[in-house]
């Protein structure tokens, strides 16, 4: 694999996974260096893509991403190296005799978001957050819900767009999906719909469980899931009823504003509660 292919391959993995990495460019090149500019490399916490040049430039580029990462910095940083037998560690011992320039761009995580049920509400639900850079996952049990002419309706969506037909089991999905999704569930069917909460919820990993339905169908939900062995507090994690409460109406268009609106909310108080940003050194 190319170093294009493999460097833009991770960022892409990074992004479906919802992990942090760091994006380093070589930006310029005086002299001599073991990379031309333009060169890049993915840094993660765990794992390294492509190179701009090994030795201890890398190395410590590494570093520097890496400290990037634990701080939750989202802003650029500058780094610049002269490659000499003579410059200490921390600006890279290596004889090309050449400088260097690199950038280290933070890459974000985006929201993602699983939608279990692309019925009449589910549809155009999507219809709304695929306006939004997040990672969206279409969910059904019903083949002809996600049929391509049906979503051909997202073809131009500015979200990461994962259709998961499932005609049996739709729940073992959830193991699939990123630490940190906002799942809703609002399938055709109160089974599903109840076996959906039970993962879910022993899953442990999604930072919401929404369920559409009245407080009936809640009641008979909670009730079911305490029997099972939820435990109380694990059971209130589920939000029942979604969406905004003071905008009344239940058309689908209506009730799917109401739910985007709840999540952008949720995704502002994800960004505020973000790490402080460390500032960048030279």
């Amino acid at each position: 694999m190319s170093d294009e292919m493999e460097w833009m391959k991770a960022v892409q993995r990074l992004r479906e996974q919802r992990r942090p990495g760091v994006l380093v460019t070589v930006m310029s090149v005086r002299g001599h260096a073991p990379r031309e500019a333009g060169a890049k490399m993915v840094v993660a916490t765990d794992e390294v893509w492509a190179t701009v040049g090994g030795g201890n430039l890398e190395s410590v580029a590494i570093e520097h991403a890496r400290g990037l990462i634990a701080s939750g910095a989202t802003g650029p940083e500058v780094l610049e190296f002269a490659l000499s037998d003579k410059a200490p560690y921390q600006h890279g011992v290596q004889c090309c005799g050449g400088e260097v320039r690199l950038l280290l761009e933070p890459l974000p995580v985006v929201p993602s978001v699983a939608i279990f049920g692309v019925g009449h509400v589910g549809f155009e639900l999507a219809r709304i957050l695929v306006r939004h850079d997040i990672e969206l996952h279409l969910v059904d049990s019903r083949p002809d819900q996600l049929t391509a002419a049906r979503l051909s309706v997202l073809d131009d969506a500015v979200a990461g767009v994962h259709v998961h037909p499932v005609p049996v089991l739709p729940e073992l999905v959830i193991a699939e999906l990123p630490p940190g999704t906002h799942a809703l569930v609002m399938t055709h069917d109160h089974a599903e719909d109840a076996a959906l909460c039970d993962a879910a919820l022993r899953d442990g990993r999604l930072a919401t469980i929404g369920l559409i339905g009245s407080s009936a169908k809640w009641s008979r939900f909670r009730r079911k899931l305490l029997e099972d062995g939820h435990t109380g507090s694990a059971v209130d994690k589920i939000v029942t009823p979604i969406g905004l409460s003071g905008l009344p109406g239940k058309e689908p268009a209506v009730i799917a504003v109401s739910v985007a609106a709840w999540l952008l909310q949720l995704f502002v108080a994800e960004r505020n509660s973000a790490p402080a940003h460390r500032e960048a050194t030279a």
